[in-house]
């Protein structure tokens, strides 16, 4: 067996998922990148993969046991986000966002656990993002999608405790907004404006973070942590909450038209 620490990131084409490859790669990990078209990257493992296809998603997860003995990591990275009034985002963009967001993460969850089960050992960290904490306005299918994927990170660590697999952790990271493509390509997008309700993080912000949990993973890492009890009161407490949305976006709207200025 390899004695190098295996991990998989998928949509590690760029933005997010550029810099978790990177930070794991600086962290001594063999890194298998991929993406639907193949990422760029030096010392990496490209790979083209559909997170979609089940059948794909376990292929991979053998070929790395096939080649290294062993699969230390898995990182469900790959999103994608739809905008605009719930009843009127397109079926062909909720279907495609529910797609990769929920069942790519299950795919991946579950072709990472096929391996790390036997083995009794192994890490899988879900980019889950805050819509799978709160409702999220102008981006209900995203929220929709995330709250899937938190729900099925959550009960999967349930399921390894109940079977008495402790080697084995999940964990789920919930970053506010994050520069990417994801979310820069949508700055002058009003409907995105959710996006914007608080200082943008940086990819590398959200790869150190994963880099922090293969040394002490947790269940649920919210980025910034101060917006946990305030995004934990809004799930709650939605009646009491809903009266203050309009001012929410008002205020997200003017940030996000101050950086749209700033990046022209």
């Amino acid at each position: 067996m390899d004695s190098t620490r295996t991990a998989v990131v998928t949509g590690a084409g760029g933005g997010l998922g550029r810099a978790i490859t990177a930070e794991l790669t600086r962290r001594g990990y063999t890194v298998w990148a991929t993406g639907v078209t193949e990422p760029a990257g030096e010392g990496l493992k490209t790979v083209v993969l559909d997170v979609t296809d089940v059948r794909a998603c376990r292929a991979l997860a053998d070929a790395v046991v096939a080649e290294h003995g062993r699969l230390d990591l898995w990182v469900n990275n790959a999103g994608v986000l739809a905008t605009g009034y719930a009843w009127e985002v397109d079926d062909a963009a909720n279907e495609h966002v529910m797609a990769v967001n929920a069942t790519g993460t299950i795919n991946g969850t579950n072709a990472a656990l096929a391996h790390m089960v036997p083995a009794g050992r192994g890490l899988v960290i879900n980019i889950v993002s805050m819509a799978g904490i709160v409702a999220t306005p102008g981006q209900a299918v995203y929220a929709a999608s995330k709250h899937a994927a938190m729900a099925y990170t959550l009960s999967a660590a349930f399921d390894l405790r109940r079977g008495g697999h402790r080697g084995i952790t999940m964990c789920a990271v919930c970053p506010s907004g994050v520069w990417t493509p994801l979310v820069s390509g949508r700055v002058g997008n009003p409907e995105a404006a959710a996006s914007f309700t608080a200082p943008l993080l940086t990819a590398d912000d959200i790869g150190r973070v994963v880099g922090r949990l293969t040394e002490r993973p947790r269940p649920v890492t919210v980025v910034p942590r101060r917006r946990a009890p305030m995004m934990r009161f809004v799930d709650l407490f939605p009646r009491l909450a809903l009266p203050l949305i309009p001012k929410v976006m008002r205020d997200a709207r003017r940030r996000q038209d101050s950086l749209a200025r700033k990046v022209g």
